[in-house]
């Protein structure tokens, strides 16, 4: 909001086109910073210019030259006027058409089916759903696909082990299926006879032969109502889902656009496009007539961009995928559909339990449903231990310990940068005194909890006009940090990084019950008093900017706690 401002003057100030502004690390440079200074070489003259600005003199109370760098420091008017935008636009607070009539498509969780839903697969749905929310909140049109895995060379493995052992499709569960995946990878290994009794099945799927294609569907219907569950006990919900298998009939246009356009040549039986020295080819069909999970990608490409016409395609896939996908988004420039589309991969780092890596054809996955289940057995345990809200009944008790478990789990991977690998810590999971979702749950419930004692009905009545004090160390410092909260949704969105908003919410949690600490809130005599009504401000615009934070991470804030 005033970083946009700022920058305005900035750029008519230091004559140039473009100019960022950041939030520093250390509020003793300001609110907002930029190095414009060290690139044009004369910070003083940018000064002068600046302080002939009228409209931004209503905003910035001081402008300082450090280092080379010109650092801002927004206005007490400017504080109070944010103040008051929070307090009327509520849950719209922070809000931004910068996304307006720009469409972007997000592929994110997309679990391969017969397998069960590990904690490995948490991350793209978190991080994924975090990134959609975000773009959405921004202004833009946002369409999540989840991009099944129910084809390719896994199917043929499983489809193998199931005539091998004379299982009834009809009566399997996901967990028998995934023991069986697991068994015959396994001794696949070993026995190159097994492998290729693999793919000979994967290639009769490919054939729409009978058999393969009924098991197939028997094992889609039941894996994707295993799915469904933890989406449900996740609160995910993504637009749509189509699987590999949904472009099967489109994979032969991209082979003909890519013969057409010169790019396919035959290498060793098998069809493949030279991405150039940087890259290894890109294999379209294999030599035994199959297709692969790169042509696949391609037409999802194609079918996405006709569809809906994206300025931006963002995968959220595992690090493992890296070079997958560099040579996916270089056969679209090749194909020239990157002249109006940019593509960007979040390759998210791998959940370590033990600091060891997992492994689903190993047998070492942890399945998700179980560390859900813990995670609220756990949250259950920290509210008997708090002793609190013994006004809350059963039923409100089950809810709130839901949402501390679940987003505890939500939380504790998103706070972590996405490329970084993480060791899953329950003891980090659930620290009430650090950085933890459940922290912020009760610091948000702390705000309401003072918010009904005060018995003001109508907050947006609250009287700040009449606040002429200085403020304190403490109440300036959760002024300033609230001023910051659009910007940071901006950086978190560019950057792919729920993780930053993460960061900023934690902070302002600690600001508050600093603040909380340090200052009555309400004054018991008089609780409309002007500065009872100055505190409470801050403490609903407080709740407010962590509630919303944290609906767009994907967590749920409770009431009471």
């Amino acid at each position: 909001m005033y970083k946009k401002l700022i920058e305005s003057s900035l750029k008519k100030a230091a004559k140039v086109d473009k100019v960022e502004l950041e939030i520093p690390a250390n509020p003793a440079y300001g609110d907002f910073s930029t190095n414009i200074g060290l690139k044009k070489g004369n910070p003083e003259e940018i000064k002068k210019n600046l302080t002939k600005d009228k409209s931004l003199s209503q905003i910035v109370s001081k402008i300082e030259i450090k280092e080379g760098f010109i650092n801002f420091w927004l206005s007490k008017e400017a504080l109070i006027d944010n103040l008051e935008k929070i307090l009327k636009q509520k849950d719209n607070y922070g809000k931004d058409e910068i996304g307006k009539g720009k469409c972007v498509v997000i592929d994110y969780s997309s679990p391969n089916v017969a397998k069960r839903f590990s904690i490995g697969h948490l991350r793209s749905t978190v991080i994924g759903q975090a990134v959609y929310n975000l773009y959405t909140f921004l202004g833009f049109d946002t369409v999540g696909d989840n991009h099944l895995g129910d084809w390719g060379t896994q199917f043929g493995i499983i489809l193998s082990a199931i005539e091998e052992k004379s299982f009834n499709p009809d009566s399997i569960t996901l967990n028998e299926l995934e023991e069986l995946y697991v068994d015959y990878s396994k001794r696949a290994k070993e026995n190159l006879a097994l492998k290729e009794k693999a793919k000979d099945w994967f290639k009769r799927l490919e054939d729409k032969d009978k058999k393969a294609r009924q098991i197939w569907e028997i094992v889609n219907k039941i894996s994707l109502a295993e799915y469904q569950k933890i989406y449900d006990l996740l609160d995910i919900k993504i637009d749509y889902t189509y699987g590999e298998s949904f472009y099967e009939d489109k994979m032969a246009k991209i082979i003909s656009l890519a013969k057409a356009k010169k790019l396919a040549k035959k290498s060793r039986g098998a069809l493949i496009i030279d991405l150039g020295k940087d890259l290894p080819p890109a294999m379209l069909i294999k030599s035994d007539g199959t297709t692969t999970y790169l042509t696949r990608d391609l037409a999802a490409i194609d079918f996405r961009l006709k569809k809906w016409n994206p300025s931006l395609i963002i995968y959220e896939v595992g690090s493992e995928q890296k070079l997958h996908f560099r040579q996916v988004f270089k056969a679209a420039e090749l194909l020239g559909w990157a002249k109006k589309t940019s593509f960007v991969h979040i390759a998210h780092g791998l959940v370590l339990i033990g600091g060891k890596k997992m492994s689903t054809r190993k047998g070492t996955t942890i399945k998700l449903e179980d560390i859900l289940e813990k995670a609220m057995d756990k949250a259950a345990e920290l509210f008997e231990k708090a002793k609190v809200a013994k006004d809350i009944d059963s039923e409100e008790k089950k809810e709130i310990i839901k949402k501390v478990g679940i987003g505890a789990i939500k939380y504790f991977d998103l706070m972590h940068h996405p490329e970084s690998d993480i060791n899953f810590d329950w003891n980090s999971i659930f620290n009430l005194k650090g950085n933890s979702g459940p922290y912020l749950q009760y610091t948000y419930a702390r705000t309401q909890s003072i918010i009904n004692k005060s018995q003001i009905p109508n907050k947006k009545s609250l009287d700040l006009g009449a606040w002429k004090m200085q403020f304190n160390k403490e109440e300036l410092s959760l002024l300033r940090i609230l001023s910051q909260y659009q910007d940071v949704l901006v950086n978190a969105a560019k950057n792919y990084s729920p993780n930053i908003l993460c960061s900023y919410l934690f902070n302002l949690a600690q600001k508050y019950n600093t603040f909380y600490s340090k200052h009555r809130i309400l004054d018991i005599s008089d609780k409309s008093s002007v500065m009872s009504q100055f505190r409470l401000a801050i403490t609903v615009a407080t709740g407010t900017v962590l509630k919303n934070g944290l609906l767009l991470l994907g967590i749920k804030a409770p009431e009471k706690m």
